[in-house]
């Protein structure tokens, strides 16, 4: 004879299926206490019963309250974060705060009375003339949702005031972001007042929860560009309309190929760069360059890109030495600089804010010498030493000699520890090829 009596939520969460969605923890009242998003609800959802969450004191208390446990799925990752925003923002569940460690949730803020509005992430919403979505339980999870986003819906993430009265726009250089297709360049008047906003109104229906509404019109639009011949505006929404349907927030497959996760605050890093190198403006896009060689032999270069103070993967570069023989980090440099800006000049492409060279005096200069045969006025060039953490600037006889506290600094090292990471794996992968026997 079967039991009447409900399943215990430590069995009930091994019948929970493993695609991506939502669980809601209730007390012995109903009430919705808990709201977390998974990507694997099985997986998620089972470990708050295993023994290593007891060990946290603030989730053993959650679990001790929990009575009953629900899901809702989802189509994807993404989808299941902006659901868990929505959820908390509506029913406000007590352990939702009590587990956080910080003082405020983050939210994806809009500044709709903006001509071009720009899309943010922020502790400190504003009170007027926005849109907020939120707030989101995970910073790291929002930071990776607006990635994904931006690569869809091309909004500008920039602090640029853009008016579409001013002519000086006409003239503006886009940044990498647009190069990348990943903005429409407002701040260029590369795409129209109108037509920006259209962006940012299908980017809303898929932050409310109206993905499936937005996917029908793209499929109609799709159509209709198909019938009047339009056949690239037809593929692009047909990949549009994939990209939409998984939402990933996935990397590459290869470990190692991961940006690291930095444990600073980008901004105040950037803020901090912008005061102590004199710069006129934020900068947003720093490239850092690393050499590694083994034994003398197969010398090879790393790029790294960081955008808003964070890795951006598609930005990186790997080289291999053309014109080096034996181990030369200065030639090496000279190398990777001029043919990296070579490449940039000739493409008419943005140059990065900063160029950060691992080494001291020697590599800066050889850097600065592949710009002069290049004719190109630098952008702000630095080298970061690793023994004293010292930076030098073309031209200044002292180092900049900076709190190894400082934002700046650490911001500054995570840029030089990146590039020096690639630069390894890059080493190791001709190294498993040479060994393999199948270098070319």
């Amino acid at each position: 004879m079967e039991s009447d009596q409900p399943l215990h939520p430590a069995d009930k969460v091994k019948n929970f299926p493993t695609t991506p969605g939502v669980y809601l923890m209730k007390d012995a009242q109903g009430v919705v206490i808990y709201i977390g998003k998974a990507k694997n609800l099985r997986s998620r959802a089972s470990s708050y019963f295993l023994k290593a969450a007891a060990q946290d004191h603030r989730t053993a208390e959650l679990v001790k309250h929990i009575a009953d446990i629900d899901y809702i799925p989802t189509d994807s990752e993404v989808d299941a974060l902006l659901m868990e925003a929505r959820l908390v923002k509506d029913s406000q569940p007590r352990f939702n705060k009590e587990l956080k460690d910080d003082k405020s949730f983050p939210y994806l803020q809009i500044r709709v009375r903006e001509e071009f509005p720009r899309v943010e992430y922020t502790r400190k919403p504003r009170q007027r003339g926005v849109r907020l979505y939120g707030p989101f339980t995970s910073a790291r999870g929002l930071r990776l949702a607006i990635q994904v986003l931006q690569r869809i819906f091309q909004f500008r993430t920039c602090q640029l005031d853009i008016k579409s009265t001013e002519e000086r726009w006409r003239w503006f250089r886009p940044c990498l972001l647009h190069n990348i297709r990943q903005c429409t360049a407002p701040c260029n008047f590369r795409v129209s007042r109108e037509e920006y906003r259209k962006q940012i109104r299908a980017l809303c229906w898929v932050l409310e929860g109206k993905k499936d509404r937005l996917i029908r019109r793209m499929r109609r639009e799709m159509r209709e560009a198909a019938e009047a011949l339009q056949f690239e505006r037809a593929a692009q929404l047909r990949d549009d309309i994939e990209a939409l349907r998984k939402l990933e927030m996935r990397g590459p497959n290869d470990p190692d190929l991961q940006p690291h996760v930095f444990h600073i605050n980008p901004r105040k890093g950037l803020l901090g760069l912008k005061r102590v190198l004199g710069l006129p403006h934020l900068p947003r896009v720093i490239e850092g360059v690393d050499i590694a060689h083994f034994q003398g032999a197969d010398t090879v270069a790393s790029l790294v890109t960081f955008i808003d103070g964070t890795p951006f993967k598609p930005g990186y570069r790997r080289f291999k030495m053309k014109s080096i023989g034996g181990v030369d980090d200065f030639a090496s440099i000279r190398e990777v600089v001029f043919r990296r800006f070579r490449r940039l000049r000739d493409e008419e492409s943005v140059f990065p804010d900063i160029l950060l060279i691992d080494g001291g005096k020697g590599q800066l200069n050889a850097a600065l010498e592949a710009l002069r045969l290049l004719d190109i006025e630098p952008p702000t060039l630095i080298s970061l030493a690793k023994r004293e953490e010292e930076i030098y600037r073309p031209g200044d006889a002292e180092p900049i000699r900076l709190s190894r506290h400082a934002s700046a600094l650490r911001l500054l090292q995570s840029v030089r520890d990146e590039a020096h990471r690639f630069a390894q794996h890059y080493h190791h992968l001709l190294q498993r090829k040479k060994i393999r026997g199948d270098d070319t």
